[in-house]
């Protein structure tokens, strides 16, 4: 049967270097539905209540600020072992379309538990709807991704193999979604460490799937981290959203005033 010979775009070059670098990470997965009725009730009253992945991005952090297996990466060179982050950084998968092509494109936050919700929900929006080329993060996978097969094949080596330069490139964790279109259980490959996924709230729950390099940790760390994930989620984000709601109501107030 003939069919028609296609060049791999930039973007689909990204994505299997991507998986190529995920090849070897012993992943293991662990999903649990996490009760979040407190943090609905609060996202529901907030003038402007941000997205769940910003939500997940800090109160994760703020779970890592507590556990440094969370912000530790384990690294081959000069010889294999663990590098411990001082903070977290995140990576958050982002869909978008260069060329006429759907892609995902990976925006870098760091320090999130330190910045505030609207600030993380306006760098995500930023890089939804901003275009490509305005995206840091997005030009600098674009760059590298346009290099000859040596230099991109040394970069990523760089890149995964040395601590430093591994937060730097790829984070200490990453999370994706794809409950903006339907449910569904989604299992991602990324160079790792952690990858959250979560998926659609339904009366005031929300499966999460959180995957580990089991060379870190083992299973009874991430199921507290996932109770714990549930308690921020319910407390500190439900908290500072409220917080959120008063000085907005305040301020109206005084305009009116």
């Amino acid at each position: 049967m003939r069919g028609t010979a296609r060049k791999i775009s930039i973007p689909r070059c990204f994505i299997a270097d991507l998986m190529r670098a995920s090849l070897d990470i012993p992943f293991v997965s662990l999903a649990r539905p996490l009760n979040v009725q407190d943090l609905v009730e609060a996202r529901a009253d907030a003038a402007r209540p941000p997205g769940w992945a910003a939500i997940f991005v800090k109160a994760f952090a703020l779970v890592a600020k507590d556990e440094p297996a969370l912000r530790t990466l384990y690294v081959k060179w000069p010889w294999p072992g663990f590098y411990e982050l001082p903070r977290s950084v995140a990576t958050i998968a982002i869909a978008r379309v260069v060329e006429g092509e759907d892609c995902v494109l990976p925006q870098k936050i760091g320090s999130p538990e330190a910045r505030p919700l609207a600030e993380i929900d306006a760098l995500i929006h930023h890089a939804k709807e901003a275009p490509v080329e305005e995206v840091a993060a997005f030009r600098k996978v674009l760059q590298a991704t346009r290099l000859p097969l040596p230099l991109r094949r040394l970069v990523w080596w760089i890149g995964l193999n040395s601590g430093r330069q591994r937060a730097n490139y790829f984070g200490s964790f990453s999370l994706t979604s794809v409950a903006a279109v339907g449910p569904g259980e989604l299992h991602a490959l990324t160079p790792g460490p952690f990858i959250i996924s979560y998926g659609m709230e339904t009366e005031g729950t929300i499966s999460v799937v959180l995957r580990w390099d089991h060379r870190i940790t083992d299973a009874a760390l991430i199921a507290r981290t996932l109770c714990r994930l549930e308690q921020v989620l319910n407390t500190e984000i439900a908290a500072e959203l409220r917080a959120d709601r008063r000085q907005t109501e305040r301020a109206v107030r005084a305009i009116a005033t």
